[in-house]
């Protein structure tokens, strides 16, 4: 099963990456005449981007080959547990919004406003389902690995219920105290995109107020879910609320919700430095701020869960 899972997730990852090399190397495979990528202005921060992107799609072929061989159970925690984390932060959006946005089209939704008279089409539709479709085969193959090869690994430290973790502990308070600033700093961007969700264009870039359609809305609901999820999990590992709740079900909310929100904060800043000054596609002060929270969100999150897996793997190690 996991030779079959491994082969499926490297499998996964190759149609994404020629078609990013295509790119670097000068093809226009995918792109319409007219798609403002042909610009020869966006020439170097397409290469930049793309390079990027192909890096980090490489990389689930190493955890791949780390989650099932070997050596792999010899690789230190961090140094596992880190790409993991952002991997499921990158892809648990993209699993979840872009079936919602198929559905959304299926009904008659519009996916975006028709700027059909400014400029040609971004992308053709098949780029879309290629790279997307890839993505959810990866996320679902790297997770289910991950699941498996931590279960071996780690699984002692989140078995039980939360009724059974001790009530005081040398980090608890630090814990509280990371949560509840945790649950208060995910306040910003549960507002904002919940704002831009409803239909509101406060605080948008011209390009994004603009270009505002169906698959904009579900992407915005999809981040107000995982700044939820992430505000949960802590809150209920912190509080120990839900005290016959399994013990993995908060621990996968936090893990899941705190990458997504500070590993596409970190995209979309860095997408954002790409525009010059006066450009449509400039990140306002609102979305800078937004996405920046973001990021502080979810590594206080990863910082928090160090801590709180260190805590409990501690009694095992002095055994």
């Amino acid at each position: 099963m996991r030779r079959t899972l491994r082969a499926v997730a490297i499998a996964a990852c190759l149609p994404y990456i020629g078609l990013k090399a295509a790119w670097i190397a000068g093809s226009h495979l995918g792109i319409p005449e007219g798609s403002e990528l042909r610009e020869p202005g966006e020439r170097s921060a397409m290469i930049a981007i793309n390079a990027l992107s192909v890096l980090m799609d490489a990389a689930v072929i190493v955890l791949a080959l780390l989650l099932t061989r070997p050596w792999g159970r010899r690789v230190p925690a961090w140094l596992l547990a880190l790409p993991v984390w952002c991997a499921c932060g990158l892809l648990a959006p993209i699993m979840t919004g872009y079936p919602a946005q198929l559905a959304a089209g299926a009904l008659g939704f519009t996916k975006t406003a028709d700027r059909s008279g400014e400029r040609g089409e971004f992308l053709a539709d098949w780029v879309f389902g290629v790279v997307y479709g890839g993505f959810i085969v990866q996320g679902l193959a790297l997770g289910t690995l991950f699941v498996l090869y931590a279960r071996d690994r780690w699984g002692h430290l989140w078995r039980g219920r939360l009724a059974d973790l001790p009530a005081d502990g040398p980090t608890r308070p630090a814990q509280r105290l990371t949560a509840v600033a945790v649950a208060v700093l995910a306040l910003l961007p549960t507002a904002t995109h919940l704002l831009w969700a409803a239909g509101s264009a406060a605080g948008l870039s011209r390009a994004r107020a603009a270009e505002r359609g169906g698959d904009f809305y579900i992407v915005e609901a999809t981040y107000v879910l995982f700044a939820l999820a992430t505000a949960t999990g802590v809150l209920m590992l912190a509080f120990r609320a839900g005290r016959r709740v399994r013990l993995g079900l908060p621990i996968a909310l936090a893990w899941v919700g705190s990458g997504a929100l500070a590993c596409w904060g970190g995209w979309l800043t860095l997408a954002g430095l790409t525009a010059g000054e006066g450009d449509e596609k400039a990140p306002t002060g609102l979305m800078n701020v937004t996405y920046s929270v973001q990021m502080i969100v979810g590594l206080l999150v990863l910082v928090a869960g160090a801590y709180f897996f260190s805590e409990r793997a501690a009694p095992r190690r002095v055994a």
